[in-house]
């Protein structure tokens, strides 16, 4: 590890150290925070760190991989298993109903006798159809435990809370007086202090930048063949005069700003805060590369071999229901047998 600090202290210099940076005064109170500070100054002088590193940094670093690994990784696995369970359990019973529901829709149209031109009927026909399937989704996604809402909200509200909270631990040890004060990292003169070259900002905003871009590294030929036809119909659209919304275009812009505006705050704020935060996103880059392979290896599978795969043992259930039965007729049923 490239670093610049002082040497380590002996045991009495960092225990007075300690007790300077707690130590009560007429404008201070001591609080649960300045408790939690000294928790974390205590376990950087416990851990069996060599002597050539710095203590505070690496102790950063490894309480950010500690956090990410407890809060962060469990959660998106969860969320990643929600989603395949809607895409490979859900998706095809809604796509299975979807012709039984448009004839149903059709005979009863023509009981009611519904008048209109060609393209009046058929939009009304169209309508009634996807309110129907879109009731019967929703109903499936809460059988099945896997509602999108819900998948796509819980990994970063578990997330939040503590890249809030360890923000604002380190923001509140690098107030003087405080040992951060006498160690330097990399290219920060002490962690107290912003960075006087801008280089750890800079690589925050190209790590979230990276983490953006990298989508599409693990992509499969037919997903590749599925986005060229949506792109040919939203430019068929288009020539029509007709309005194309589209969102993940819009999300990606945005988040490129973010990345952008994540160096700017970072080159304000002290260093010890900047390294949480640039040790937190290669943390979540990494991460999204190897769910990002995982799904790209499953998808693989499923493109291989799509009738291999029984939808029991991905919707993480042993057994399917006589509806799912009934809805995906007798070749669902030849499968069961199978496995």
């Amino acid at each position: 590890m490239l670093a610049r600090h002082a040497s380590r202290t002996t045991h009495s210099l960092r225990t007075s150290q300690r007790q300077l940076l707690s130590a009560p005064c007429s404008h201070r109170t001591i609080t649960s925070l300045d408790a939690v500070a000294d928790g974390f100054l205590d376990l950087a002088t416990a851990l069996p760190i060599p002597p050539s590193w710095p203590p505070y940094s690496t102790t950063i670093i490894l309480c950010t991989v500690f956090s990410r690994l407890v809060l962060t990784v469990p959660f998106s696995i969860w969320a990643k298993r929600r989603q395949w369970r809607a895409e490979e359990v859900v998706m095809p019973i809604v796509r299975s109903m979807a012709p039984k529901v448009s004839r149903s829709v059709s005979e009863q149209m023509t009981r009611e006798r519904v008048h209109g031109t060609k393209e009046q009927i058929q939009a009304a026909h169209n309508k009634r159809v996807k309110e129907i399937l879109t009731k019967q989704r929703k109903l499936l996604f809460a059988e099945h435990r896997c509602q999108p809402a819900v998948t796509m909200l819980i990994p970063p509200a578990t997330q939040l809370p503590a890249f809030v909270g360890l923000s604002i631990l380190f923001s509140h040890l690098s107030q003087a007086p405080t040992p951060f004060d006498s160690e330097s990292f990399f290219t920060l003169s002490t962690l107290t202090h912003v960075d006087p070259t801008g280089a750890l900002p800079i690589a925050l905003g190209l790590v979230t930048l990276a983490n953006v871009e990298s989508s599409r590294w693990f992509m499969t030929d037919a997903h590749l063949k599925r986005e060229e036809q949506v792109q040919q119909w939203k430019e068929q659209r288009l020539a029509r005069g007709e309005t194309v919304l589209e969102p993940q275009k819009i999300v990606k812009s945005s988040l490129r700003l973010v990345s952008v505006g994540r160096i700017v705050i970072a080159s304000m704020v002290p260093g010890c805060v900047v390294l949480y935060w640039v040790t937190s996103a290669a943390f979540g880059l990494v991460q999204t590369w190897l769910l990002d392979y995982w799904e790209f290896r499953r998808k693989r599978k499923l493109e291989a071999h799509p009738l291999q795969m029984p939808l029991g043992e991905i919707s993480g259930h042993g057994h399917r229901s006589s509806k799912d039965l009934q809805l995906y007729g007798p070749r669902k049923r030849a499968s069961k047998a199978a496995t």
